[in-house]
Formats: structure tokens, C-alpha cells, sequence
């Protein structure tokens, strides 16, 4: 019984740090962008995947069943609840020590990563690495080999579409005041410090100014229309991503037959929600504002894609990476505009390097701990 109720809060802490790392990963355009503010972008994020984490619970029960570890492990060992407290705590600490670093990784990663490294100190080699391949890590690699030249070709096509449709862009201009302190020699040889108010003119040089689109596009304000397509496309992201993410996290609610799949649902909805909302901010900085300057068209080309793949992926019952896709949309788009910053997108390629490893690492201590 106690260890049943370990592995209850262990699989929330799962979900927690899941969603202080993923849940804003569908709105990194939107802040980043500079079509909304953190707080709002964040909200929207949040309202979203909770829509989406209840509506998996009716379209997802294939996820639900493939990350409980049976097939990669003999089931007498997949359904012992040392196994799957192991997996838990190996994956959730994986997640979160990325988030306080703000690297964006994939939790179905992390859960690969630990279930592989539990098995291996419960079987050793028997553990199958056939069914690993097919069903875990050839969707993983992927996610970002069809995100980045899909995004940059969405990229490309739609800033053609635009130039033909004479739809312009425009900046703002932005005129203030800098404030400085200078030193004011006085008679007696001291110095006097002074601060001085001194006119600033920055055309494109601070996060304040930001680039708009102009003209009509049927009877409708070209930046209007993109951005009400960019909310909705971030919206569709993080919906996407709830119904892709709930499942494999409550995967591991399965042996716990006081629970049934859909208070397992609302309870890591729930546990998600509010790691979003509380540790979100790092991850948030390094989607939004290190991996690629960007406009609101530029983040709406980088969801479709996003969303597209993600939405395909669930309902094939393929654990792709939402972290993967979102990353590699972005990053495609950033290498059309040439603003891509490639030092950050290789760090992140370092830190899905070391995921796997590091969970099953983890894991395989915990599973010897507690068997």
C-alpha cells in the first residue's frame, strides 16, 4: 500500500515537472514574438493543455498502454510498482533539473531513457530493444528531422505569399529619453556626479519595437489577422501537446487500482497546470528569446507546424516528442530569416543528447534501491 501511494506522488511529480518544462513550449512564439506579454501567454498555455489533458482521456488509450513499459519488459516486472516508481522518480528529477537549467527537453525521452535503465538492472539484456527502436526512439529522431526543413519551408512559402499579396511590413520607430550619469568637474578639483537626460532615436533596436504587418487581406487588418491566427495556432499547440504528454504520465498510474485512467488524467492535468505556472519562466526565456528572433508570422508558420505533426502523431499512437518538433519548427524557421542563434540550438541538441542517459542513470539506481 505505501509504496502504491509513493508511486501516486511520484507520477504527479512526473506531471509536474513536465509541465514546468512543456507547457509553454506552445506559446514560445507568441511571447517571443511579442504578440503577448508572459503572464497572458502562460494563461493561454495553461487553460489549453488542461482542455486537452481531460479530452486525451477519450482519444489517447493507445499512449496510455505503450509507455506503461510492457512489451519492453517481461509484464510481471512492468507491473511490480518498484518498477514503475523507479521510472517515476528517475524521470520526473530528469525533467526538472532541465527546467532549472532552461533547456527544453522531452519528457517521452526521459520516460524512455528510465524505463530502458530499470529494465537493465532487472533483466539485464533481456530487455527488448527491438520494440525500443520501433516504437520509442525512431519516432524521437524524427520529430526534429521533419520539423526544421517543414518549418522552413512553411516559412518560406507564407512570406511569398505574403510579398505576392503586397501585404508589408513596417517598424516602429521609437524616440525617448536615456538617462546617464556623468562626472562635473568643480573649481576646487572634485568631481560632481550629474545625471543627464540626452534624447534616444533607436529604429529596431529594443524589444519595445517591434515589427508589424500593414495593409488588408479581406477587408481585414493584415496584423490583426495574424495574430488572431498565431493565438490560435499557439492554442492548438498546447492542445496537441496535452493530449501527446497526458497519456505516457499516466502510463504509470496503471497497477494503482484505486484510480481509474480518468481521475489519473484530471490528476496529472492538474499536477501539470501548476508546474507551468510556477517554473516555467527559464524554459520560456530559451524557446522564446535565445533560439531565434522572430515575428508573429514567423511563430505562426513555426506552430502549424508544430501542431500538425504533434496532432498526426497522437492519433497514430506515436510518442513524438512535442519538445522535438516545436524546437526544430522554430529553429527552421529562424534558419530562413537568418536570425537562428546555432550555439543555443546546439546546446539544446547536447541536453536531448544526455536525456536519455542521465533518466537511465536514474532510474536504474532507484530500481535497485527499491527492489
Amino acid at each position: 500500500m505505501i509504496s502504491l501511494l509513493l508511486l501516486f506522488f511520484a507520477t504527479l511529480f512526473v506531471a509536474y515537472s513536465n509541465g514546468a518544462n512543456d507547457n509553454f513550449k506552445g506559446v514560445a512564439t507568441l511571447f517571443g514574438s511579442q504578440t503577448t506579454g508572459y503572464k497572458t501567454a502562460i494563461t493561454w498555455a495553461t487553460a489549453t493543455t488542461l482542455a486537452e489533458s481531460v479530452f486525451s482521456i477519450f482519444l489517447a488509450t493507445t499512449l496510455i498502454k505503450r509507455l506503461s513499459g510492457k512489451g519492453l519488459v517481461p509484464e510481471a516486472i512492468a507491473n511490480a510498482p518498484e518498477f514503475h516508481l523507479a521510472v517515476a522518480l528517475a524521470t520526473g528529477l530528469t525533467v526538472l533539473l532541465a527546467t532549472l537549467t532552461g533547456y527544453p527537453i522531452s519528457t517521452t525521452h526521459g520516460l524512455t531513457g528510465a524505463l530502458v535503465g530499470a529494465g537493465l538492472v532487472a533483466i539485464g539484456s533481456q530487455v527488448n530493444f527491438t520494440a525500443l527502436k520501433t516504437t520509442f526512439l525512431l519516432p524521437l529522431l524524427l520529430s526534429p528531422l521533419l520539423a526544421i526543413p517543414l518549418g522552413a519551408l512553411v516559412y518560406g512559402l507564407s512570406r511569398l505569399l505574403r510579398v505576392v499579396l503586397g501585404v508589408q511590413k513596417e517598424w516602429c520607430l521609437c524616440a525617448g529619453q536615456t538617462q546617464q550619469v556623468i562626472a562635473v568637474t568643480q573649481p576646487d578639483s572634485t568631481s560632481l556626479l550629474q545625471l543627464v537626460m540626452t534624447p534616444d532615436l533607436r529604429l529596431d533596436t529594443e524589444e519595445n519595437c517591434s515589427q508589424r504587418y500593414v495593409g488588408r487581406f479581406l477587408g481585414i487588418k493584415s496584423q490583426s489577422l495574424v495574430d488572431a491566427c498565431h493565438f490560435l495556432s499557439a492554442g492548438t499547440v498546447s492542445f496537441a501537446r496535452g493530449l501527446n504528454d497526458t497519456p505516457k504520465i499516466v502510463s504509470l498510474f496503471l497497477i494503482i487500482q484505486a484510480i481509474s485512467i480518468q481521475g489519473g488524467v484530471i490528476a496529472v492535468a492538474v499536477a501539470m497546470a501548476i508546474g507551468g505556472l510556477l517554473n516555467a519562466r527559464n524554459v520560456a526565456e530559451t524557446m522564446s528569446k535565445k533560439l531565434t528572433q522572430m515575428n508573429a508570422g514567423q511563430g505562426l508558420s513555426a506552430n502549424l507546424i508544430t501542431g500538425v505533426l504533434v496532432i498526426a502523431a497522437s492519433t497514430l499512437g506515436l510518442p513524438v516528442s512535442t519538445t522535438h518538433a516545436s524546437v526544430g519548427a522554430i529553429f527552421g524557421v529562424g534558419l530562413v530569416s537568418r536570425k537562428a542563434n546555432a550555439r543555443v540550438f546546439s546546446q539544446i541538441l547536447l541536453s536531448w543528447l544526455l536525456t536519455l542517459p542521465i533518466a537511465a542513470l536514474l532510474s536504474g539506481c532507484f530500481y535497485w534501491l527499491l527492489h
